[in-house]
């Protein structure tokens, strides 16, 4: 049998009890059934895990954005929200992830954006969790594996355009795996999620290196140690082949153009200064607990392989270096790394777990469920908790001083103040922002950076751009810097930011 069917299919043994009945009974009986149970305890550890996470500086320029782009029916094509960047071209590469954002806003408020960023994520788990259970058919094992991927993804849950990367690629490797199972239907939704995915955010890419992996893999046959490819049948060869040309035609559908294709290349490649500068672009932390769990699945895999003699595919191999390269150079890549590697890992080792017991008792799995409806409700904030994590985490107080004491700019600001204030105090314009790329591209993201490490005489930056009043974090290096500046004081503080003026 094809690894590609066998890995797809369940044992006598290894199937997970099916619930018996007709109609409504076996319906009710798949949704009360243990396996179910799990996918909900993975949403609860979700909705907790982000209850707490609606406050992040990039989510107000892209609302920003999306409510320009709904009030004018147009795409930004310069950058309108800061003094210092004259206007320089700039991509809203996002623009639908953006739009969409707004409208959940416009619709529900914060509160709806929370509820959007805890209902994608969960999603995200739970199709990781059902992968890794189609790998191992073992639901506990399988739980193991969506909470590996829940660890690595933390480092990523925000109210940000990349949850839906995120999700098109849990997607996306999801539909490949049915299609080598033999459901190759499966593969002709790709196209229009590309054309999706192109729009929302700039991870098409390695969703096109994904695929491009799986079809040149199921062109090679070999057997290479603990390593093997089984190279698959001539129309699933071409299938795969087709819906990758497709998959590259379709993300040329965008009103962008062009720019939208060569920006992800541009990231990578030209952004020095925000790459060398922004903490989720510099290399992961080895030594944390993420680093640590990255570096054991990496070998964990490796070894497997080896000790229990299991196959590792070529495919899954490929994919490893892939993003293991990637999460060590770039911290926020560690989120890529958890949805690609925990199916391998349940498949690796499910041998070494107890076989499965039918644990599946309607009513004890329905006071479970009823449960974790119960705790999803609990996590999820009010309105007010919402507004406190704001004022907690940002600058709204501050805000609230600059219009009653009436000061006027040029204002400098701290970098992860920028997108709050573009949404808050619009009649401003910013210093900078969370888009490093306008900022990297005129120089002056290595100015700022400059300027608030203390590299170079903070007087310089202030007298350059004729600023008259600072909105910084209040545990900035400059915060204690300026007032032994001459001419500045202190105007304003609470426990977020302080503010100096002329």
């Amino acid at each position: 049998m094809p690894l590609e069917v066998a890995a797809g299919e369940l044992s006598a043994t290894d199937r997970v009890a099916q619930p018996r009945g007709n109609g409504w009974q076996a319906v009710l009986g798949r949704l009360l059934s243990f396996p179910v149970l799990l996918a909900a305890g993975l949403a609860v550890i979700t909705f907790f895990t982000v209850s707490t996470r609606f406050y992040d500086p990039d989510l107000w320029w892209h609302l920003k954005v999306g409510q320009i782009i709904a009030a004018t029916h147009s795409i930004p094509s310069t950058d309108i929200f800061s003094y210092t960047t004259h206007q320089h071209a700039w991509t809203a590469h996002e623009w639908l992830a953006q739009l969409m954002m707004y409208g959940v806003y416009a619709a529900a408020g914060y509160r709806g954006l929370m509820l959007w960023l805890a209902v994608l994520a969960s999603a995200i788990f739970i199709l990781v969790y059902v992968r890794c259970w189609r790998q191992c058919h073992n639901p506990l094992l399988a739980f193991l594996g969506g909470m590996f991927a829940w660890l690595f993804g933390t480092v990523g849950l925000a109210v940000r355009p990349l949850i839906f990367g995120y999700c098109f690629l849990a997607v996306e490797l999801l539909l490949v795996e049915l299609a080598l199972s033999g459901k190759r239907r499966c593969l002709w939704f790709l196209p229009p999620l590309f054309a999706l995915w192109a729009n929302c955010h700039g991870s098409y890419y390695f969703g096109l290196a994904v695929l491009g992996v799986y079809w040149l893999c199921s062109q090679i046959q070999g057997n290479w140690g603990f390593l093997v490819s089984e190279k698959s049948s001539r129309q699933l060869r071409n299938t795969l082949g087709a819906i990758l040309l497709l998959c590259t035609v379709a993300i040329c559908c965008n009103p962008v153009g062009v720019r939208l294709l060569i920006y992800p290349f541009d990231a990578l490649f030209h952004q020095t200064a925000s790459m060398n500068s922004i903490d989720e672009w510099l290399p992961a932390d080895l030594r944390s607990l993420r680093g640590v769990g990255m570096l054991g699945a990496f070998l964990g895999i490796c070894l497997l392989g080896c000790w229990r003699r299991s196959e590792l595919r070529l495919r899954e191999f490929l994919l490893t270096l892939m993003v293991f390269g990637m999460a060590v150079q770039h911290s926020r890549m560690l989120f890529l790394f958890g949805l690609i590697v925990s199916p391998i890992l349940c498949r690796l080792a499910a041998p070494l777990m107890p076989a499965h017991r039918d644990l599946n008792r309607p009513l004890a799995n329905a006071v479970l469920l009823c449960g974790a409806i119960a705790a999803i409700v609990a996590a999820f904030p009010s309105a007010a908790a919402i507004e406190r994590q704001i004022r907690h985490q940002g600058p709204a107080d501050a805000v609230d001083y600059i219009r009653r004491a009436h000061l006027a700019g040029p204002m400098l600001n701290s970098y992860g103040f920028g997108g709050y204030l573009i949404w808050t105090l619009p009649e401003e314009k910013v210093f900078i922002d969370g888009r490093g790329d306008v900022f990297d591209w005129t120089g002056v993201l290595a100015e700022y950076g400059r300027w608030a490490t203390l590299q170079a005489d903070p007087n310089e930056l202030l007298q350059k751009y004729h600023i008259r009043f600072c909105l910084l974090e209040k545990d900035a290096p400059m915060a204690r810097v300026m007032p032994y500046l001459p001419g500045w004081h202190l105007a304003y503080s609470d426990a977020a930011a302080v503010i100096f003026a002329r």
